[in-house]
Order: structure tokens, then sequence, then C-alpha cells
């Protein structure tokens, strides 16, 4: 029974980081009808800010979570409001190679500002253990599910049932619509991107503990998180949660169960084969436009 549970545990726990990251991603898109590349690198920025409040001026971690909660929100404001406000007349591929380009204007000022040197992040909750099934796992785990689930969860009641959710879909439905009515679209915008920075700020300070901050060390979850979107389609704020979770539990079971080598690779193989026979995804839907 531990052989089943324990992967599904951790799975769980990755799936988290996953469909926070995926939801920056779907949240910019449906809004601004922009392919935010850059989700993983802006996380990065903001989770290496906290692991610099935290190492450099010892401040305990929820304060320092506060301070990438802050970078983050800046960051989003200055992308939307400098850059992407900028480029109405550019095509969704140049607004595309846009994102691209700030991965890489993160990338190098990371190091500048925070410094070269590797840095930890430490758990939210040090130590202890659940029992399930005859599997264990930690506090910080559970929490890390815990709030995976809630923050999806949430955004999902404050987009289904509060003005504020409807403002949100009806810009992401129809932007030109949406402003005729009255609805504020460029602050809607405005706090989607911020909302998709502080996302991705919450998966770097929960994938970090694994590994070291370092200026790459949100690859993996940027990729994965794009591969959620694609799976679970454009089409709904929800599919790319859903296909977040999938992808974690099968490529944990894969590498368990077939190959710890090419466990992730038969994984993107299976996801490929299954885009060719539903090209929508999970939970995208094909529109038929008459003319």
């Amino acid at each position: 029974m531990d052989l089943f549970v324990q992967p599904l545990l951790r799975s769980l726990e990755t799936g988290s980081v996953y469909a926070l990251a995926a939801l920056g991603i779907i949240i910019v898109w449906r809004t601004s009808l922009v392919m935010h590349f850059a989700q993983g690198s802006m996380g990065m920025f903001s989770g290496t800010a906290v692991a610099f409040a935290l190492n450099r001026y010892g401040l305990p971690l929820w304060q320092a979570v506060l301070v990438g909660v802050v970078v983050a929100v800046f960051l989003g404001f200055a992308v939307d409001f400098v850059i992407i406000r900028r480029l109405k007349r550019a095509t969704s591929v140049g607004k595309e190679i846009i994102t691209l380009g700030l991965i890489m204007v993160f990338l190098g000022l990371a190091p500048i500002i925070f410094g070269t040197d590797p840095m930890l992040l430490p758990k939210a909750i040090p130590s202890g253990d659940f029992n399930v099934g005859g599997a264990t796992i930690t506090y910080n785990g559970v929490a890390n599910i815990l709030v995976g689930v809630a923050i999806a969860a949430g955004l999902y009641v404050v987009l289904q049932k509060t003005k504020i959710g409807l403002a949100v879909r009806a810009t992401a439905s129809n932007d030109q619509t949406a402003r005729l009515m009255g609805i504020p679209t460029r602050t809607v915008t405005l706090f989607s991107w911020a909302t998709a920075g502080v996302l991705g700020m919450l998966a770097a300070v929960m994938i970090a503990p694994t590994t070291t901050v370092t200026p790459t060390f949100m690859n993996s979850v940027q990729v994965t998180a794009l591969f959620a979107c694609v799976l679970g389609g454009f089409q709904t704020f929800y599919g790319p949660v859903l296909a977040a979770y999938i992808i974690a539990v099968s490529s944990n079971f894969l590498k368990l169960y077939v190959s710890t080598v090419w466990g992730d690779q038969i994984m993107f193989g299976l996801i490929l084969l299954f885009l060719l026979l539903r090209p929508n995804g999970l939970i995208g839907k094909t529109y038929m436009k008459k003319v």
C-alpha cells in the first residue's frame, strides 16, 4: 500500500507547485492574450528576494515572504504597465518573444542584485511528519498541498462568484466588449499580472527547500506549468490546475514503475500523443464560427 500512497503524496505536493505556476500563466493568457513564458523567471526573481531577505538580513520566513509578495506585485505591475501596454500593435508572436526576452532580463538581474552565491530557503514547517497508509509525508508537505489546493479553490470561487471575477471573465471573453460595458479592463490586466507574480513567488518558495536558490532553480517548474496549460486547455482557469496534478502524479509513477531515467520523457511523449487526439486539451472546447 505504501508503494502507492508514498509517490501519490509526493505527487500532490509537487503538483501544487506546478498548479500555482500554471494558474499564473493562464490568468495572464486569459486577460491579456499573452503567453507568459517568463512566469518561472519572475517567480525565481521574487523567490530569490525572499531568500536574500532571510539570509542577508535575518528576517523570519513569513516576513521574507511578505518582501517577496511586494517584489512580485511590483514586477507584475511594471511588466504590464511599462511593456505589455505599449505593445498594442504587436502581433501575438511578437508579445511572446517579448516574454521570452524577459526571461533573459530576470536571469541577468538576479545575480547582479542578489549576488552569485547559491542560497538556501528553509521549509515553512521544519520538522514533523504524518503516517498515511504506511507512507509518510512531512508537515511541510501537507502545508504545501493545502496551500496549493486552497489558493486554486479560492481563486475559482472569486472568479465564479464575485464581481471581480465577473470582470476578469468578461475581460477574458472579449476585451473590447467588456470595455464598452464599463469594465476597467486595464486595471483587470494590471492586477492579473500582479497575481501571476505572487503565484510564481509562492511556487518558488514551496519548491526552494528541495534545492538551492539559483537563477535556474525554477526552470523545470516553468516547463511543466506550460505543459499543464496546454494539456488542461486554455479555455478555462481550472483545466491547467487539474493537468498540473495529473502531470505530477504521472511523472512520479512512471519514474517509480517504468524508468527512473526516461520517466519524464515518456510522460511528455504521452502528453503529445494525447494532444494529437484532442488538440484543445482536457477541458478545452472547440468554438465554431459561422461565416
